[in-house]
C-alpha cells in the first residue's frame, strides 16, 4: 500500500501511527478533513489481519465520518481511530489511558467517541487522560452509550425509505432481516418489533441471536443465509462492505437500510443497487444518530436536544431519496453531493475572514 498516494486520491490530513509498549497498545488514528470543524470519530477495537488492512480502515472509516458529519448537519470533520487487538480478551485501563495521551497530544484537532469494540466504560478511561472525548458515562454529565440513538436514527432513517418505496412510512407487517445483533442491531429489533415487523436475524455470537429470538419472536438464518431471505428490508448492522458482487445476486428485498459502516465494497456496487431498483439509504445518512447524540455533548448534553436532532435522520434520509430520483442518480452520489456541497460552502464562509 502505497500511503501517501492514498491520502493524497482522498485529501487525508493526518494519519497518526500509536505505540505503547508497557500497554501493548498498537493504534491508528487518521483525521481526514477539518474544513467544518474538529474530526469527530469513534474508536474501533477489532482483531486486524495484518496492520495494511487495520490502516485501510481507518482510512475508510475517517473519510466516511467526513460526510456523515457534513450530511447530518454537524460543524464537525471527520476522523476514526482503530486499534488492534481483541476487545474480549485485551483491554485494559493502561490500554485506553496510553490511547488517551495520544488524543490530547493532538489538542483538539480529533475527538473520540465508542465505536465497535469500545464501550462507555472504555471511553471513561480515556477521559482520565483528555477531554477530548465523548460519549463517556452520565456521572460526567455526558450521554452515555450512543447506541440507542443510533439505532434509533436507523429506524427513523428506514421508515422514510418504506414511505419512497410503499407510499407510506409503516413497518408494520413488513419482513425485516437484520445481520448484526450488537448494541444497535439489538435496539433497532426493539423498535421494529415494537411496530409490527417481522425480523429475520442473524449474528456471529449465539447469544445475542438467541436474546433477540426470545424478545421479538425473530426467525433466526445462517450468516451466509441472511443474504438470500425472502424480506422487504435488508438491515446491515455488523461491519463493512457486505453488498458485493457475492451477495448482489442473492438478495430478494427492495430496501437496504442499516446500522454499518462502508456498507457498498465498492461505488460500482451501488450503481448495480440503482440499476435493479434496490432502494439503497447511504450508510452514513441512516446511521448518523449515534454521532449527532454524542456530538451534543460538546454544547453541554441535553436528551431531548439530543433526541429532537435524530428523530431528522428521517428528514436527511428523505433529502438524499430525493436529489437521486430528481438527477436520476444512485443514492450513494447523492448523499456524497449534499455533503461536497456543504463542505464547499461552509468552507468558502470560513475562509472569507481571518480568525
Amino acid at each position: 500500500m502505497e500511503i501517501f498516494d492514498y491520502l493524497e486520491k482522498y485529501d487525508y490530513e493526518q494519519l497518526v501511527i500509536c505505540q505503547d509498549q508497557t500497554s501493548g497498545l498498537k493504534a491508528i488514528i487518521c483525521i481526514h478533513d477539518t474544513t467544518l470543524g474538529p474530526a469527530l470519530g469513534g474508536t474501533r477495537m477489532w482483531n486486524y489481519a495484518n496492520e495494511e488492512e487495520a490502516i485501510l480502515d481507518a482510512l475508510r472509516l475517517a473519510r466516511g465520518m467526513t460526510y456523515k458529519n457534513a450530511a447530518a448537519g454537524l460543524n464537525l470533520g471527520g476522523g476514526k481511530t482503530v486499534i488492534i487487538g481483541d476487545s474480549r480478551t485485551q483491554k485494559s485501563e493502561e490500554l485506553f489511558r496510553a490511547f488517551g495521551r495520544y488524543v490530547q497530544s493532538l489538542n483538539g484537532r480529533y475527538i473520540t467517541a465508542e465505536d465497535v469494540g469500545t464501550t462507555v466504560r472504555d471511553m471513561d478511561w480515556v477521559h482520565l487522560e483528555t477531554d477530548f472525548v465523548t460519549g463517556v458515562s452520565s456521572s460526567y454529565g455526558a450521554s452515555g452509550d450512543p447506541s440507542p440513538m443510533t439505532a434509533r436514527g436507523v429506524w427513523r432513517g428506514m421508515k422514510a425509505t418504506a414511505k419512497e418505496v410503499y407510499g407510506n412510512d409503516s413497518l408494520n407487517g413488513k419482513v425485516i432481516a437484520i445481520q448484526g445483533l450488537g448494541h444497535v442491531g439489538h435496539d433497532l429489533a426493539k423498535h421494529l418489533h415494537g411496530e409490527g415487523a417481522s425480523l429475520i436475524v442473524t449474528d456471529i455470537h449465539q447469544e445475542a441471536v438467541k436474546r433477540v429470538v426470545e424478545e421479538t419472536g425473530a426467525k433466526a438464518v445462517g450468516l451466509e443465509e441472511i443474504y438470500g431471505v425472502q424480506a422487504d428490508i435488508f438491515a446491515p448492522c455488523a461491519l463493512g462492505a457486505v453488498i458485493n458482487d457475492e451477495t448482489i445476486p442473492q438478495l430478494k428485498v427492495q430496501i437496504i437500510a442499516g446500522a454499518a459502516n462502508n456498507v457498498l465494497k465498492e461505488e460500482r456496487h451501488g450503481d448495480k443497487l440503482h440499476e435493479l431498483g434496490i432502494l439503497y439509504a447511504p450508510d452514513y445518512v441512516i446511521n448518523s444518530g449515534g454521532v449527532i447524540n454524542v456530538a451534543d455533548e460538546l454544547e453541554g448534553y441535553n436528551y431531548e436536544r439530543a433526541l429532537k436532532k435524530v428523530e431528522m435522520v428521517y428528514d436527511n434520509v428523505a433529502k438524499v431519496l430525493k436529489i437521486a430520483k430528481q438527477d436520476n442518480i444512485p443514492t450513494y452520489q447523492a448523499a456524497d453531493r449534499m455533503a461536497e456541497e456543504r463542505i464547499m460552502k461552509i468552507g468558502r464562509v470560513r475562509s472569507n475572514y481571518l480568525r
